[in-house]
C-alpha cells in the first residue's frame, strides 16, 4: 500500500478480531473417535488461525473444540494456530509465568483442564499439526484496562512504552486509542520475560511450531522513554542533544518532520526486533530443533519500519531494488537498515496479505503484488506462506486460498471466527481442493 496511514488500516483489521466473538451455541457432544486415518494429502501446510480473544467464549468447552476440529479437518486444513496469549496479556495454557485468563468482556470460564494441551492432543489425533502463538510484547488492553500492567502490584510499572505524541509524552497504557499496552522491547528485562514464556511453552507442550505475534514496537510514537534515549545514544555513539526533536518533530498538522537522527532511529528499533527474533530462534531450537519458528507481519513492508518490522532478508537492500523500490523508502531508510532484516532467523514467514483484491501484479494493494514483493525481499531466507482474512463476507476467500497455495509454500487463513460467522467453510474447501487437484 501507499502511505503510513496503512498502519492504521492494519490495526483496524486486527481490532475487528478483538471484538467479533459473536453468539455461540454449544454443539452436540461428539464421540471421542480417532480420525487419524483421514490424512490430508496436501504436501503444503494449510493453516487456520484461532485467536485467543475472539474465540474465548466459543472454545470454553471440550466438545466445542472437537466439533470444530472435525470441521477444520473436513475443510482441508492440516495445521492450526492456537493463540494462547492475547493482547490482554493473560494466557490460555498452564503457566508458572503468566496468569491464566479466566474472564473476558464479562464472560467467565473456569477450566479444570489444559486448553492448549487438549487442542494439541485432539488435533494430533486428526493428523493436524499445531502452532502455538503468543503476542510477545503486549501485556494489557487500554480500551478496558484489562491485563497485568493495570494490576496494583504490577511489576511492569514504568516498563510500558512511552509515546511521543503531538500533545506530548504519554504512557501507552493510558492511551485508549491503542490496540494494546506494549512493554518496551528495548528493555533487556522485557525481552528476557518474553523469552521465558516462549521457553515454557516449547518445553512443556508437544507443538509443531511457535509463532511470534505482535513481536514489534506498537507504532512510530513508541518508545521515547529515558532508557530508550540512552540506549539509542549508545547505538549511534553520541549524545542526542535535542530529545526528541533530533529524532523528529510535529508540524501544525501533526505530521512528522525528520530530525538529524531520523533514519538511524528506525534502524535502531528494527535492530532490536531483529536481535530478539534471533534470540527466540536460539531458545526454540535449543529445546526442540524440529519446532518451526514462525512470524506473522503485514505485507506492507514499506510501512512497517514504524513498528521495527523488517521482515526482509538481511542480504537484500530494498534501496537498491529496481522492481519494487519506491522513492518513499529513501525518506526513512538508512543505508544500513537492510542489515536489520530477520527473515534468515525464521523457518516460516506468515505474509499478512489481508487485502480485498487478489490479482494485479502492478497493484500494490493486491495479494498478487504482495506475494511477488515478499519473494523479492526474502529470497530463499525462509519459507513464505500467503495469509489472508475473511472478515469481509464478500471477499472471495476460496479464490484467495487457491492463489496463495499455488504461489507460496503454504497458506494461513485468519480467523476461525470469521469462517464461522460468514459461513465460509465450503468456499475455502473448494479453493483448497482446486489447488490440490493441480499439484
Amino acid at each position: 500500500m501507499k502511505s503510513v496511514n496503512l498502519i492504521s488500516a492494519f490495526f483496524a483489521v486486527l481490532c475487528m478480531v478483538e471484538s467479533c466473538s459473536g453468539g455461540h451455541q454449544t454443539p452436540p457432544p461428539l464421540d471421542n473417535k480417532d480420525t487419524s486415518s483421514q490424512v490430508t494429502q496436501s504436501p503444503k501446510e494449510i493453516m487456520l488461525w484461532i485467536d485467543a480473544s475472539a474465540n474465548f467464549r466459543r472454545f470454553a468447552s471440550k466438545d466445542s473444540i472437537t466439533f470444530y476440529l472435525d470441521k477444520i479437518k473436513d475443510c482441508g486444513f492440516n495445521k492450526i494456530v492456537v493463540d494462547v496469549k492475547g493482547v490482554e496479556g493473560d494466557c490460555l495454557y498452564s503457566s508458572n509465568i503468566l496468569t491464566q485468563a479466566t474472564s473476558l468482556e464479562n464472560y467467565t470460564v473456569h477450566r479444570d483442564w489444559d486448553y492448549l494441551k487438549f487442542f494439541i492432543d485432539e488435533a494430533h489425533k486428526r493428523n493436524i499439526k499445531v502452532t502455538a502463538s503468543t503476542t510477545v510484547f503486549p501485556m494489557g488492553s487500554p480500551s478496558n484496562k484489562q491485563g497485568p500492567v493495570y494490576r496494583a502490584d504490577s511489576k511492569w510499572n514504568g516498563k510500558t512504552c512511552i509515546e511521543y505524541t503531538p500533545s506530548g509524552m504519554i504512557d501507552i497504557k493510558n492511551d485508549n486509542s491503542k490496540v494494546a499496552a506494549f512493554l518496551n522491547p528495548a528493555l533487556p528485562e522485557v525481552r528476557e520475560f518474553a523469552l521465558s514464556f516462549i521457553k515454557e511453552i516449547v518445553t512443556n507442550y508437544d507443538i509443531d511450531g511457535f509463532a511470534l505475534d505482535y513481536c514489534r514496537f506498537p507504532d512510530y510514537q513508541s518508545d521515547f522513554s529515558d532508557y530508550s534515549r540512552k540506549d539509542f545514544e549508545k547505538y549511534i555513539g553520541t549524545t542526542v542533544e535535542n530529545w526528541p526533536a533530533d529524532i523528529f518533530t510535529y508540524d501544525g498538522s501533526s505530521n512528522r518532520v525528520a530530525g538529524k537522527y531520523y533514519k538511524q532511529w528506525w534502524e535502531y528499533r528494527s535492530k532490536i526486533i531483529r536481535n530478539f527474533v534471533a534470540e527466540a530462534r536460539t531458545t526454540v531450537k535449543n529445546i526442540k530443533s524440529d519446532v518451526t519458528l514462525e512470524y506473522w507481519a503485514a505485507s506492507w513492508w514499506g510501512a512497517l519500519y514504524a513498528n521495527g518490522q523488517n521482515w526482509a532478508s538481511p542480504t537484500i537492500d530494498p534501496l537498491k531494488d529496481t522492481q519494487y523500490y519506491s522513492r518513499y523508502y529513501s525518506s526513512w531508510c538508512s543505508d544500513q537498515y537492510y542489515k536489520t532484516g530477520f527473515a534468515d532467523q525464521l523457518d516460516i514467514f506468515l505474509l499478512g496479505a489481508y487485502l480485498s483484491t487478489i490479482y494485479g501484479p502492478n497493484n500494490d494493494e493486491s495479494i498478487e503484488y504482495s506475494i511477488n514483493r515478499a519473494k523479492s525481499y526474502i529470497g530463499s531466507a525462509c519459507k513464505i506462506y500467503g495469509t489472508i482474512q475473511c472478515a469481509d463476507s464478500s471477499f472471495d476467500v476460496g479464490e484467495a486460498a487457491y492463489y496463495c497455495l499455488k504461489q507460496t509454500s503454504g497458506l494461513m487463513i485468519f480467523d476461525i471466527v470469521h469462517v464461522i460467522n460468514n459461513g465460509k467453510w465450503e468456499t475455502i474447501k473448494n479453493g483448497i481442493a482446486r489447488a490440490l487437484s493441480e499439484e
